[in-house]
């Protein structure tokens, strides 16, 4: 930080040769000023430094991740006054571990993780903005292993990926369309093998994300009408997807940053929706290797699936229906048990979102 005493050329034009009596007595002012805290807020906010801010991924960054990315890229954050480093946690419970320690600031995680955290822990870490509407929990299965609608999965193999967070909404989506669980067999898998699998037709079905399994697949050459993309979403889920968390402490301590970060995720989003290519662009530097035409495929599925829902159409980007979120921690419930369910409030936390009129879809 620039000390005024130390821009000499501001000075002595000014006042000519200073005795030294004089400058030590000025120097003791200033001192005394600097140790008052007002005084400190106030020379702060007036030469606006940069909050500096910790912002971290649940996994390697792909096209799923573009509006954050394009908030960094294209100075959104930093038109808030936020500096945002990144870092990379491995999985959503390691990233809601590093929130609720005060490692990280805030963290885009699964918001059903963050449920089944709650559940257990006494951090009160909540969510600020929802990313994806919807959840991109699905089924990806082979038609030609006789699998078209969810009712097929009947009688076949369905691969389920170790810490895969759909596996336990899937007792709820079995029970709401009718489905005896112990009529499906369920094979644990690496999720590194979890698209060569089913590829090789090891397994009729893979649970995972539509945007990541479908679009692997596709790159690996099973064609694209062979994939039945059952979105858990369109069978009944009622579960949220990524979301936005923060530090308690920090949400308490500076809520107008809380709020400049959502402002700039919002802008963020927009961006992204407006123009898939240029945040595409924007996501291929942070990643070590990436194809812009399978990024481009993603990105598109991200958008139509799990941002632009009918909801957010409705009442615009980043917030949640209590009543829905509620009936999400129900299912969770059925496939995880709680040792105590949170409530919706336990979860996400509205006071940080703009209006409405600001959050809806330019």
């Amino acid at each position: 930080m620039s000390n005024p005493l130390h821009q000499r050329g501001n000075w002595f034009p000014v006042f000519g040769v200073v005795p030294m009596r004089a400058i030590q007595a000025l120097m003791a002012c200033c001192l005394a000023a600097w140790a008052d805290p007002g005084v400190q807020a106030g020379y702060a906010a007036e030469t606006s430094h940069p909050l500096v801010i910790e912002l971290s991924f649940d996994r390697p960054i792909n096209a799923g991740e573009a509006p954050a990315i394009v908030a960094i890229a294209d100075g959104l954050f930093s038109s808030e006054g936020l500096a945002v480093t990144t870092g990379m946690a491995a999985g959503s419970p390691e990233a809601i571990a590093r929130v609720a320690s005060g490692a990280s600031e805030f963290a885009i995680v699964d918001l059903n993780a963050l449920i089944r955290f709650r559940s257990h822990a006494s951090a009160p870490v909540k969510a600020v903005f929802v990313l994806f509407n919807k959840s991109p929990y699905a089924i990806v299965a082979r038609k030609s292993r006789g699998i078209h609608v969810l009712s097929d999965i009947d009688g076949k193999t369905l691969g389920i990926a170790d810490s895969d967070l759909s596996a336990g909404l899937w007792p709820a989506l079995a029970r709401q369309n009718g489905i005896h669980l112990d009529h499906v067999k369920q094979s644990p898998i690496s999720a590194a093998v979890r698209e060569p699998m089913l590829s090789a037709g090891q397994v009729d079905a893979v649970t995972g994300f539509s945007y990541q399994s479908a679009v692997n697949l596709r790159d690996r050459g099973v064609p694209a009408d062979d994939l039945a993309v059952l979105r858990f979403a369109d069978y009944g889920c009622d579960a949220y997807g990524f979301a936005v968390i923060v530090n308690p402490a920090f949400a308490a301590k500076r809520p107008d940053a809380v709020k400049g970060l959502v402002r700039a995720l919002i802008a963020g989003t927009n961006l992204t929706i407006r123009d898939e290519g240029h945040a595409v662009d924007q996501v291929l530097t942070r990643m070590e290797e990436g194809s812009r035409e399978l990024e481009l495929e993603r990105l598109h599925a991200v958008v139509r699936d799990n941002i632009l829902t009918d909801e957010v159409n409705r009442n615009g980007l980043g917030g949640v229906d209590p009543a829905r979120l509620e009936r999400s921690i129900d299912q969770v419930g059925e496939g995880f048990k709680f040792a105590k369910r949170p409530s919706a409030a336990d979860i996400f936390d509205d006071r940080f979102l703009p209006p409405r009129a600001d959050r809806l879809i330019n």
